[in-house]
């Protein structure tokens, strides 16, 4: 694989001459709107058979012939990609390159939000053979503990089973529009509401062909942090052999009286959910100011404390398909796909920047005399993470949501993965 950054005076088919690749495939793989879209900064993802790296991190004990046996490939192999690697005394935690024919095997989820009439969402098919779950988010309940149905979903979990993707209930404590921790409190704090809620997503799991479950509650007040483990227990035993998902907030440390986080307990969670999803999003927010969505360096800060405390074979990281567009200087939000704020940049002409120590790329615009930036992703964020990913032996990744458009990542992933299915 190749990427290639945009300079000035690049033309489409002088990249398509440089890697003997086709202009349409590379059109159609960064999903630009026409030849001459094309803007400074622009990160290209070039398709070609090679694999990227695999990244490892070193372990006592480590020889870098067990490494390259590990891998399939060799010592010399490793070294060439790696200068001044001390072989007598490999540094424990160092990050390595490893040139390897094996694909990381993962998990994928891909989030799904239905539409009122069950129309199918867009690129589910693009998506389908990089999914190994959806998550289709049509559930809440009352505060007497009922699911409801907020939006129809059997013509989704019907389309999810014909492309051999297996569907999940998504519980939610959605009131009026929003999450509600005074929701989530007044359930997990009741012993026969929390064991009815169980009782009725067990339910619907049975009765609408649903493969398991994908918890996402949030801003659980901290006094019921015990109680939603109860639950999750209890619910657990509803579904019996049905895979438990749970969704929990990122965070670096473990602080119980904490209004967001503190209601999730890592370690007890790690030991009845079948895996976790941590959610590396939203370090810039709707509400904040200016800051990439899904920064690598705040994102390894998470990792590093979620695998000590839930073993990195159960955990998923996030990766966003949106991108956030802050009118400065009000920082009113707009939200877009991916793809949609790729394209925005050519159409403004804006020059594409790229934080390194973030791994994200940016740029500024203005429109009717007002300022914007826009934080998104690109063939490089996407990659850095993957590349984490790898590192901390985590499961896989989950994807917010699979309605936005983001072609590199799908294909992205189905050169360089073996998603288990």
């Amino acid at each position: 694989m190749a990427i290639h950054v945009v300079n000035y005076g690049d033309t489409l088919w002088g990249i398509s001459s440089r890697y003997n690749v086709a202009v349409q495939t590379i059109i159609t793989a960064n999903g630009l709107p026409s030849p001459s879209g094309l803007v400074p900064g622009l990160a290209l993802y070039i398709p070609e058979p090679s694999l990227f790296n695999r990244v490892y991190r070193i372990k006592p004990g480590d020889t870098l012939w067990r490494i390259s046996q590990r891998f399939g490939t060799s010592v010399q192999r490793i070294l060439a990609s790696n200068s001044g690697l001390d072989t007598a005394a490999l540094p424990v935690g160092r990050k390595i390159e490893i040139p390897s024919p094996y694909k990381k095997q993962l998990t994928a989820l891909g989030f799904i939000v239905p539409q009122a009439n069950g129309t199918i969402t867009p690129n589910l098919e693009e998506a389908a053979s990089s999914l190994t779950y959806a998550a289709i988010a049509a559930y809440s309940f009352t505060e007497q503990g009922t699911a409801i149905v907020q939006a129809q979903d059997v013509p989704i979990i019907t389309r999810c089973r014909q492309l051999n993707i297996d569907p999940l209930l998504m519980i939610r404590n959605i009131q009026n529009g929003a999450f509600s921790g005074s929701l989530a409190g007044a359930v997990l704090g009741n012993p026969q509401s929390r064991r009815n809620l169980a009782s009725s997503i067990a339910s619907f799991v049975s009765r609408k062909n649903y493969a398991g479950v994908s918890v996402d509650f949030e801003f659980i007040p901290p006094a019921n942090r015990g109680d939603f483990v109860l639950f999750l227990r209890e619910l657990k035993a509803a579904i019996a052999s049905n895979f438990l998902h749970v969704n929990v907030h990122a965070k670096t440390a473990d602080l119980p009286q904490n209004p967001i986080t503190g209601g999730h307990d890592y370690r007890a969670i790690g030991q009845v959910a079948d895996l976790v999803a941590v959610m590396t999003i939203e370090y810039g927010y709707v509400g904040g100011p200016p800051n990439p969505i899904s920064p690598v360096d705040w994102m390894e800060r998470v990792l590093v404390y979620a695998v000590s405390n839930i073993p990195p074979s159960k955990i998923q990281a996030a990766m966003p398909l949106y991108s956030y567009d802050w009118a400065l200087p009000s920082n009113k939000v707009t939200a877009r796909a991916v793809l949609a704020a790729q394209n925005l940049a050519i159409t403004k002409g804006s020059v594409i920047q790229f934080s390194e120590r973030e791994a994200v790329p940016w740029y500024r615009y203005s429109e009717n005399n007002v300022k914007h930036i826009v934080w998104f992703e690109d063939i490089r964020s996407i990659i850095a993470k993957y590349r984490l990913m790898d590192a901390y032996e985590l499961a896989g990744m989950t994807y917010w949501h699979v309605a936005l458009s983001f072609p590199q990542n799908w294909l992205f992933m189905r050169n360089n993965f073996l998603v288990e299915k």
